[in-house]
C-alpha cells in the first residue's frame, strides 16, 4: 500500500467500482440503506500540498434507489428530493486536510437547491495498478447529516411514538478512482 502524501494528479471516480450510500432509520426500529446508481466525479491535486486537492461529484437525483420501487417514487417526489426540479446532488470540496491516512475533505454538499458546508473524513484505502494498467486509489469515507438542513422535512407521526423517518441520515462513500 503506498502512503497517501505521495498521490498527486487528476483521477475519475469509477462508479462501477465505487458507491455513494446513505442509511437514514424507518419507524424508529430499523434501518433503510440506499444508494444513487448514477453519478461522476473528478479529483485533482498533490497530497504533498493540500490546498492544491479539488474534488467535484456530480449525482442524479432520479438514480436514487433503495430497492423498493413505491418507497423510492414517494423519495423522488416533492416531498422529498423533487427529482423534476432538482436534477442533481453535488459535492464541491472548499478545502483539504491530511491527517495521517485520512483526507478531510471540506466541501459545499447541494441536496434540492439547498447548500451546506460539511467536512468528510476519508479513509485512504491504497493505490494499485489493476489488471488493464490503470492506477487505482481507493477511499471510503461517512458522516451523518441531518435532512431537515435540506429542506427534506416530510415525515409521519406513529401512534406509538416518535417519526416515521429519522432527520439523521448517514452518508456511507466507498470511491475507487482512476489516474487520468
Amino acid at each position: 500500500m503506498s502512503d497517501l502524501s505521495t498521490i498527486n494528479g487528476t483521477y475519475d471516480i469509477d462508479a462501477s467500482h465505487s458507491r455513494l450510500g446513505f442509511v437514514v432509520r424507518h419507524a424508529m426500529v430499523t434501518k433503510v440503506r440506499g444508494s444513487f446508481s448514477d453519478f461522476t466525479g473528478e479529483a485533482s491535486g498533490d497530497a504533498s500540498d493540500p490546498s492544491s486537492i479539488k474534488v467535484n461529484v456530480t449525482a442524479q437525483a432520479d438514480s436514487f434507489t433503495t430497492g423498493n420501487e413505491d418507497r423510492d417514487k414517494h423519495v423522488k417526489s416533492g416531498d422529498f428530493l423533487d427529482v423534476e426540479s432538482n436534477p442533481t446532488l453535488t459535492f464541491t470540496s472548499t478545502s483539504a486536510e491530511i491527517k495521517g491516512n485520512t483526507l478531510e475533505l471540506t466541501g459545499d454538499l447541494t441536496i434540492k437547491g439547498t447548500t451546506q458546508s460539511v467536512t468528510i473524513p476519508f479513509e485512504f484505502g491504497g493505490e494499485a495498478k489493476d489488471p488493464f494498467g490503470n492506477v487505482r486509489v481507493g477511499f471510503e469515507g461517512g458522516i451523518t447529516i441531518s435532512r431537515k438542513d435540506f429542506g427534506l422535512s416530510w415525515n409521519a407521526a406513529l401512534e406509538t411514538g416518535g417519526v416515521l423517518i429519522s432527520d439523521a441520515v448517514a452518508l456511507e462513500l466507498e470511491i475507487s478512482a482512476i489516474k487520468k
